[in-house]
């Protein structure tokens, strides 16, 4: 139950986060906001870039999102090393957005809400949550976001124009934040086990 609540908290600290930046001026947004070319000199950036959104859409999708995502967790109630994983993958997966120099910057909550939904679906795939028929669920989730980053092929497109929000969206991180929340969640898991195993050894 613990890893619920912090999970949870997490969702609220998004949502209260990317509300009231939306009140923020400009140069406060430049400040919070990930630039390729010198997050060094302002490595913050690497967590509140996601609560930084370019328009209202844009916010509204997110939030959208971010509400399914605590509705989920309050039904499966997710376990602490799912919350770590998630955690982790937070600013994994915006700072490994540098393998595309084509991207200058990047906003908004996408890549960490598809890190959250990865980390649900592998908490449903290996049975870790008490809710019935988890592996078919967990199936579900996955299939989706598969199909999700196989229409994008981010990894030829990793910066795209959405006519319908009026803005460049990064493909790409949706697909940094797939990758870093398996394999955090997977190797957190199986760290778990051997440590496990190895105190049962004595």
């Amino acid at each position: 139950m613990k890893g619920t609540r912090t999970w949870l908290l997490v969702c609220a600290l998004h949502g209260v986060a990317s509300m009231l930046l939306w009140w923020a001026g400009e140069s406060a947004l430049a400040t919070l906001t990930w630039q390729s070319d010198h997050w060094q000199a302002q490595p913050w950036t690497l967590w509140t870039s996601a609560w930084v959104h370019r328009n209202t859409p844009h916010l509204i999708v997110n939030q959208v999102a971010l509400g399914v995502i605590t509705g989920l967790a309050w039904v499966l109630r997710p376990s602490r090393l799912a919350t770590l994983a998630w955690l982790l993958a937070w600013p994994l997966a915006q700072v490994t957005l540098l393998l595309w120099p084509q991207i200058g910057h990047a906003v908004g909550m996408s890549g960490l809400l598809h890190a959250a939904a990865t980390v649900m679906a592998v908490e449903l795939l290996l049975k870790r949550v008490p809710v019935e028929k988890a592996r078919r669920w967990g199936l579900m989730l996955a299939a989706g976001l598969a199909v999700k980053l196989l229409v994008a092929q981010a990894w030829h497109q990793p910066v795209a124009w959405d006519n319908s929000n009026e803005i460049s969206v990064v493909l790409a991180a949706d697909l940094t934040g797939v990758i870093w929340a398996l394999v955090l969640s997977l190797g957190l898991i199986a760290a778990r086990r051997a440590w496990s195993v190895r105190s049962a050894r004595g």
